[in-house]
């Protein structure tokens, strides 16, 4: 469980990954020795999974975003296995979640215009086997919420 002084390391990091050690001790209150370590502890006990970079698509080539719903035809270990590398394979996809429901798969996708979602779609998704249906969804907007908070144990 993280400590009260953890999850403000979190939050901070969250907001702003960039910040160095120094100025994210003095942003919580505590000596960069004892940040530091705490971030080591955060990072070491997998916590903190990484750092990255928020990129703008458009600069990427992409115009259009969506989230893809798939039904499979079975749930196997094997079959769900298979369709989760397949999708991880392809460049367009940002995020894959496996889910309950109706659906199985939510797919987050990157991709030029409408007729690189339609052959996205048609060339590497439904002509598999494993597929029994899906549904493409338009994205409008992507926001994050950078005040998302951290629940209380």
């Amino acid at each position: 469980m993280l400590d009260r002084i953890d999850r403000k390391i979190v939050r901070e990091l969250r907001n702003n990954a960039r910040l160095s050690n120094k100025e994210l001790a003095s942003s919580i209150g505590l000596a960069p020795s004892s940040c530091l370590v705490r971030v080591r502890n955060l990072e070491s006990a997998g916590v903190l999974k990484g750092y990255h970079a928020n990129i703008e698509p458009g600069f990427l080539g992409v115009s259009l975003q969506a989230m893809i719903s798939v039904r499979l035809t079975h749930h196997s270990q094997a079959e769900v296995e298979s369709f989760s590398d397949q999708m991880l394979s392809l460049s367009e996809v940002r995020q894959l979640y496996h889910v309950a429901g109706s659906n199985d798969f939510l797919l987050h996708v990157w991709v030029q215009n409408s007729q690189h979602l339609r052959d996205l779609v048609m060339h590497s998704i439904t002509s598999l086997k494993e597929v029994a249906h899906i549904e493409t969804g338009l994205i409008f907007e992507h926001t994050l919420n950078p005040d998302l908070p951290l629940f209380e144990s």
